[in-house]
């Protein structure tokens, strides 16, 4: 304890800070592949992969639903899918059923380029967190339940 009596806390013992830095580290690794292979960010990398996932399980890919599967705040997601347009990545149309919701889809550019660009990054995520072994599961279980208990 310092003299005014608060607790003194090593770096090392705050999880915020560890994940803070395990993030910063692996997001770099993403960052280059992306922006050097690829010419997206990382941002658009995730829209991308998660239309294509999305598509395979439902019939139309909303933005309401990218917000909700990515944790991409909405006006983020907003700037992020009219950007992945511009670049003929995705379409966007009128829900064939929700008046108020755009359904988003790959183009046939963007399904090519988000094939390739997942195998990449897939291969960058074994590398980075097979480090762990044994605790890899562990590892995803936990972080399974923070995003559980935290999604709002």
């Amino acid at each position: 304890m310092r003299n005014d009596n608060t607790p003194i806390v090593k770096s090392e013992s705050s999880s915020g800070f560890l994940l803070w830095q395990v993030t910063s580290l692996w997001q770099r690794k993403i960052r280059r592949l992306l922006s050097r292979k690829y010419q997206i960010t990382h941002a658009q990398y995730v829209l991308l992969a998660s239309t294509h996932w999305l598509a395979l399980y439902n019939n139309e890919v909303t933005q309401n639903l990218l917000v909700h599967h990515t944790k991409i705040e909405a006006m983020n997601v907003s700037q992020v899918l009219k950007k992945l347009e511009e670049m003929e990545l995705i379409a966007r149309k009128g829900h064939s059923f929700d008046i108020r919701a755009k359904a988003v889809s790959l183009t046939e550019v963007g399904q090519e380029l988000i094939q390739k660009a997942i195998r990449d990054v897939e291969k960058i995520d074994s590398d980075f967190f097979n480090k762990l072994d044994s605790d890899l599961s562990d590892f995803n279980n936990s972080l399974l339940k923070l995003i559980d208990y935290h999604d709002d």
